[in-house]
């Protein structure tokens, strides 16, 4: 029997003015781990849906066990053992983990519900799959990692012989990371064929036995396992080279003018005496482990937090910032970790996103909303900012997670904030975008804007931040000129225990 277990040939999709997809190819192999990788907008979710059952192919061919079959559905592709975790979790939070994992499958009696043999099953799948869950436990109570645990859990419930995993990893811990990684070597040890879509390119050689590329719609070819090699990678997913190794691009060092000042700012929580400075046409990254306070620091400032103590400076004078308003009001912009819960409103237009934190400067007093100006001005940023849309009237949820990015950066340049902070700003988005968003960050500091950036990917860290501030347990234990710094020195300074200071 042929170890092929999926094969797609000439798979072609359009839409209205976009064609996704043109003849795209790939096999995938039983037992084996095949990475999908490309650029925000490269076709891989489009493809995953068609797989799915999500989307109808409109050419093209897909083989399962050397027989063609016909994807219609994703009730269809459950029966065929085709099934997908999406990125964004879909589990009901007020039900057990037995529940989310059988929901509309449970073991009945007439009409009774028998919980004991519903808990009883799915004890039995979580032992054989090797995950450690009580299935009565709700799913409320647990961490994300273990929700991933689940949904995978659910996903191998349907006998699925294929898993599409879509960015597995990206709110996971490095030890969940690792967990993870041993339940797909499980996996491929039965025979299950796993399809992995990421962008964190370090996990591609860990992980993965071969690399699969799209670019633009298009198949570009794909990469055995000895033949990985990330830079490579990374060419044929932007069709360019990309130095990974850069440095921030030089300061004008004589200007040392502190545009933000915080003195001993505390929190109930976590925050204990976070002191730094800002300074004019400066990138301070923010690094440190999960749960160091990088995140806790940006919101204590800008007043989404209470905090307990401490002084905040701009522009040499102390101001009170008791909510997210008055750092507005005070030239302070924040780009949440989560620009889609906190940052954008995805279902109204690029437009009116952009415009969000402004609208003011386009109101008469008598409230009436000068739209033509105001879309001049949404225009101008989206061709700045070479955001990819078909127009400023589409809506905010159908652009690619790099292009969403750019719309929320737009909305506080059109606010003219001074200070900008951007918490992860490249979480999501692939490596092409993460460049655009690297040389806009470089032009906002070489126009006078002042930036921190909170960053869990050391390499960004070092290719973008002047100085890098290093926390620990809600305190500050090293403040590094990039010159100094490097990945093993942050690291250390990110594991220690919080009262150990080195400024």
């Amino acid at each position: 029997m042929s170890n092929q277990l999926l094969r797609v040939t000439g798979i072609s999709k359009s839409f209205p003015g976009v064609q996704a997809l043109k003849d795209v190819q790939f096999e995938l192999d039983r037992g084996e781990v095949l990475a999908l990788v490309g650029e925000n907008g490269a076709g891989k979710s489009s493809l995953m849906k068609i797989l799915s059952g999500i989307y109808i192919k409109d050419e093209g061919s897909i083989f399962l066990d050397g027989v063609e079959v016909d994807i219609d559905s994703p009730k269809t592709a459950q029966a065929l053992g085709i099934s997908i975790i999406h990125q964004e979790m879909n589990l009901m939070a007020h039900l057990t983990i037995a529940q989310n994992i059988f929901i509309g499958r449970e073991p009945r009696e007439g009409l009774f519900l028998r919980e004991r043999a519903l808990n009883r099953k799915a004890d039995e799948l979580l032992k054989r799959l090797g995950i450690n869950l009580d299935p009565k436990a709700l799913v409320e109570t647990l961490t994300v990692a273990k929700q991933q645990m689940v949904e995978i859990a659910k996903a191998l419930s349907f006998d699925a012989k294929v898993l599409i995993m879509d960015e597995p990893t990206s709110a996971l811990t490095d030890v969940e990371t690792e967990t993870l990684f041993t339940l797909i070597e499980g996996l491929k040890r039965t025979g299950t064929g796993v399809i992995y879509i990421s962008h964190r390119m370090d996990e591609l050689r860990r992980i993965t036995d071969r690399v699969t590329v799209l670019r633009d719609g298009e198949y570009i070819g794909t990469l055995q396992k000895e033949q990985l090699d990330i830079p490579t990678i990374i060419e044929m997913m932007v069709g360019r080279h990309i130095e990974e190794s850069a440095r921030p691009t030089a300061r004008d060092r004589a200007n040392n003018e502190v545009v933000l000042k915080v003195e001993g700012l505390n929190t109930r929580q976590l925050l204990k005496d976070i002191s730094f400075e800002l300074k004019r046409g400066e990138i301070l990254g923010f690094a440190g482990m999960m749960g160091a306070g990088r995140t806790e620091v940006a919101r204590a400032i800008i007043g989404a937090d209470l905090s307990e103590g401490g002084r905040v400076h701009i522009n040499g004078k102390p101001v009170k910032i008791k909510r997210p308003s008055d750092a507005v009001a005070h030239g302070i912009g924040y780009l949440s970790e989560d620009r889609k819960a906190y940052g954008l409103l995805l279902e109204q237009d690029v437009n009116t996103n952009v415009l969000l934190a402004s609208l003011r400067d386009y109101t008469d007093a008598l409230g009436f909303v000068h739209t033509m100006k105001g879309k001049q001005k949404s225009r101008e940023y989206v061709a700045s900012l070479r955001i990819k849309t078909p127009s400023i009237s589409a809506t905010t949820k159908n652009l690619s997670g790099g292009n969403q990015q750019k719309v929320v950066i737009a909305k506080w340049l059109a606010r003219d904030c001074d200070i900008l902070i951007f918490d992860e700003p490249t979480r999501g988005i692939d490596v092409g975008a993460k460049e655009e968003i690297y040389k806009l960050l470089n032009d906002l500091v070489a126009a006078g804007k002042s930036i921190i950036m909170i960053s869990s990917e050391l390499p960004e860290v070092l290719r973008l931040s002047h100085r890098i501030v290093v926390m620990a347990n809600g305190r500050i234990t090293g403040i590094l000129d990039n010159e100094d710094a490097n990945q093993a020195k942050i690291m250390d300074y990110a594991t220690r225990m919080g009262d150990e200071k080195d400024l």
